[in-house]
């Protein structure tokens, strides 16, 4: 990294920011999931199909994972405080703009866009601060808070987002994002005015980049194969340009670190893992015990509350014991509580709500860790970019896996008897395809063990 940013790491004035960082995430996470459950409202106002309507949160998930790598790379040329202020200022722009033109379907879908945009810059960046700004020990601790707010962001929202849509109207869920633009003057006052490296952004590199994950993601959600090949061909395209741009937007050495690379299949698995339990889990107590979606939300929360505690615990368990043993920790914790819903099903509810509490806790452990982890294999001109790809990676994951277990719950594939502990005809469903996604957790473990192993790649007293 470059020497004058080192000076700032661990000064007062870089120590006053730290709680607006936990801020902004917090709303900027929380905008992923509200709108999920105003989509049935959405539909109803404008007669709109599903697939119609589900660009309500295609589009901001596309975006906001894209943007999450353009930010990541524009960090590296650009001052962040410059960056994060820009980002905001869109990711407000576009939540007034939704609210004000919620009667028009088209700037429903422009808004959310900008809101994806805007919102992509603050994941992208707080990485990037922490990273840059603070020492190794401070970075441990940090990645922990941070990664139990968004956790408690991504498990309340589908309850806050219902409350408010229910209560109110579906199009004031613009509005939960604006608070954010109350940390841009603290942001411009603590955060250093650095002097980053000339360079240029490849504007062909990152179109292409763009049109291989929307493509990915409409391949899940549409399920013609039209658009996987289009896919693949953009890729390789995108594969060409990096290797032949004079500044590529992805250095092509990125992707030949194999640590990198399995830091990125293992984010995939294990976010699209979660997101699409907590898509699975409110249709299954919905079905199999009648619950409405005011008891859904309170079998669920205690796990999101749990999060917000355990993520301190796992920043601290990051420091002291290593990111290796903390992600294996979280991925026990993960393993066995899908063994336990899968497990539970058809059997008294607060089971289940148990065992959501050890997912939550050790999905915190993991994202804390498995952070921390990649950060220390990165060189230190690659921590934007590849941050950004990381985050990229482990968000459009939530909506391609989840779209996949959609698909697998509409074609009733897993409705067999397989479960040696499922003897209801009904939980078979619900209950093989949690035992399934236990199998892909373990499996991730198993490739985190054979990859990292339980060396740690760089030491922790080593400045960044």
């Amino acid at each position: 990294m470059e020497s004058n940013a080192n000076p700032v790491a661990g000064s007062p004035g870089i120590k006053k920011s730290v709680l607006w960082i936990y801020y902004v995430i917090f709303f900027a996470v929380l905008n992923e999931s509200v709108f999920n459950v105003s989509t049935p409202s959405i539909a109803q106002q404008f007669g709109l199909d599903a697939s119609g309507v589900s660009w309500v949160v295609t589009i901001f998930f596309i975006l906001f994972g894209i943007g999450m790598v353009v930010f990541g790379k524009l960090s590296d040329i650009y001052a962040v405080r410059k960056l994060i202020t820009i980002g905001i200022v869109l990711y407000s722009l576009g939540s007034a703009l939704g609210f004000v033109l919620q009667a028009w379907y088209p700037a429903v879908i422009v808004a959310r866009a900008l809101q994806g945009v805007g919102g992509s810059a603050i994941p992208a960046l707080v990485f990037v601060m922490v990273a840059r700004f603070f020492t190794a020990e401070e970075r441990g601790k940090m990645f922990g808070v941070i990664t139990s707010t968004a956790s408690f962001a991504v498990g309340i929202g589908p309850v806050f987002g219902g409350y408010v849509a229910g209560s109110l109207h579906w199009a004031y869920l613009f509005l939960i994002p604006l608070p954010v633009l109350v940390a841009v003057p603290f942001f411009r006052k603590y955060l250093p005015n650095e002097e980053r490296k000339a360079g240029n952004l490849d504007l062909i590199g990152t179109v292409l980049l763009g049109v291989v994950v929307s493509l990915v993601v409409l391949f899940t959600t549409e399920g013609s194969w039209i658009y996987l090949l289009a896919a693949f061909a953009a890729l390789l395209l995108f594969i060409v340009r990096i290797r032949s741009a004079k500044e590529p937007f992805v250095d092509p050495g990125l992707f030949s670190n194999p640590l990198y690379r399995t830091g990125l299949i293992i984010g995939f698995l294990i976010f699209g893992t979660v997101m699409s339990v907590m898509f699975v889990i409110p249709l299954m107590l919905s079905k199999m015990y009648g619950l409405s979606t005011e008891n859904i939300g309170l079998v669920m929360f205690p796990g999101a509350i749990s999060a917000v505690i355990f993520g301190r615990v796992a920043g601290n368990m990051t420091v002291k014991r290593g990111s290796h043993f903390v992600v294996y920790l979280g991925l026990a914790l993960i393993s066995l509580s899908l063994l336990v819903q899968s497990s539970s099903i058809g059997m008294w509810v607060w089971y289940i709500g148990v065992a959501l509490i050890m997912m939550y806790i050790g999905f915190s452990f993991v994202q804390t860790a498995l952070t921390e982890s990649v950060t220390q294999i990165l060189p230190s001109h690659q921590i934007g970019v590849g941050m950004g790809f990381f985050n990229m990676t482990s968000t459009i994951s939530g909506a391609v896996v989840t779209a996949l277990v959609a698909k697998a719950l509409e074609q009733r594939l897993f409705a067999f008897p397989l479960h040696p502990l499922l003897s209801e005809a009904r939980a078979y469903l619900y209950g093989n395809l949690i035992l399934f996604l236990c199998v892909v957790v373990v499996a991730s473990a198993l490739l985190y063990w054979m990859s990292f192993g339980r060396k740690v790649p760089r030491p922790a007293n080593e400045p960044v």
